[in-house]
């Protein structure tokens, strides 16, 4: 996903490409807006301009593979948390990495989806889904490894009001002593209902919903009547 692809927010785009040029990229951020503003498409842009804008300018193939891997959800450095349930599939202890494949099949189709899109692209019915806490050690675990591609890894935690008590106390100690080149990316619609201390520990992006006029043209770019 690229900056140029995300509608609207551009006072946002702006700030964060100018942190990533003067070097000065908090390890813990929380996007924070309503939902359909486009959190999750800037999460994923942000991460992708993060891992690959250096890579670009020092080897343009090299920046290529980077971008195409990121457009492909299929980094390896870069990982994803989101809430699950069990469904007829999975039918005990969901977590995300069970559903990795499925995530990025949605991701791909509908970057502008919602929770309940994603819960009915589970097939999940009318069960609430939460972010638990093997999903918090395998995040921690993934992380602690050292970056495939040698620059930055991290993570976009899509959700992050769904985290557990258990989990969000466990990723703590991660945004407090985060290992080098470590991002970690939380993405909520309800700012309030994230544990307090970790987004008190994160640094805070707000985003607006998308003016009427702008959906407008972003459909009409689609070939949308």
């Amino acid at each position: 996903m690229r900056f140029s692809e995300i509608l609207g927010h551009d006072a946002q785009k702006e700030a964060l490409m100018a942190g990533v040029a003067l070097g000065r990229i908090p390890h813990a951020q929380l996007f924070v807006g309503p939902e359909g503003c486009g959190l999750l498409p800037m999460a994923l842009a942000y991460a992708q301009y993060v891992f690959c804008q250096n890579q670009t300018s020092e080897n343009a193939d090299v920046g290529a593979g980077c971008n195409l891997r990121c457009d492909q959800l299929s980094h390896p450095d870069l990982h994803f948390v989101y809430p699950t349930a069990t469904n007829n599939r999975v039918k005990s202890k969901p977590s995300s990495i069970a559903f990795l494949d499925d995530w990025r099949s949605f991701v791909l189709e509908s970057p502008y989806g919602g929770l309940f899109d994603w819960y009915q692209h589970l097939g999940v019915e009318n069960k609430q889904g939460q972010i638990g806490v093997a999903d918090a050690q395998e995040l921690i675990s993934a992380l602690g490894l050292k970056s495939y591609e040698g620059g930055w890894k991290g993570a976009v935690v899509w959700g992050a009001d769904k985290l557990n008590i258990a989990a969000a106390n466990k990723l703590l100690k991660l945004v407090e002593e985060p290992p080098e080149k470590t991002l970690l990316l939380l993405v909520t619609n309800h700012e309030d209902q994230v544990l307090e201390t970790l987004r008190s520990r994160c640094q805070t992006t707000t985003f607006s919903s998308l003016p009427p006029q702008t959906i407008a043209s972003g459909l009409l770019s689609k070939g949308c009547p």
